[in-house]
């Protein structure tokens, strides 16, 4: 995919933005009583979620080339199909 640097995750050493976000009262008593640390667990959240649109857009921007190869196999077979063996 072209374009910005792909976003790995988060890293230990790198530097963080402060950043207000609104969670439930409730929810972040619950987790501090549990020992969760809050940053570290909205970043994890967010990372999943940035991770789960980037794999779709890649999908969207990919489906016609994807269609045309799955399209390919259903009328031709595998290409390499004969060197099987199994």
């Amino acid at each position: 995919m072209n374009g910005p640097a792909r976003f790995e995750g988060p890293k230990k050493a790198a530097p963080k933005k402060p950043t207000n976000v609104s969670l439930s009262i409730a929810l972040v008593g619950e987790a501090k009583k549990l020992g969760i640390n809050v940053s570290e667990a909205c970043q994890a959240g967010l990372a999943a979620e940035v991770k789960k649109a980037r794999e779709a857009a890649w999908l969207e921007e990919n489906r016609a080339a994807i269609e045309a190869s799955n399209e390919y196999v259903r009328k031709h077979g595998l290409p390499l199909a004969r060197y099987r063996l199994f």
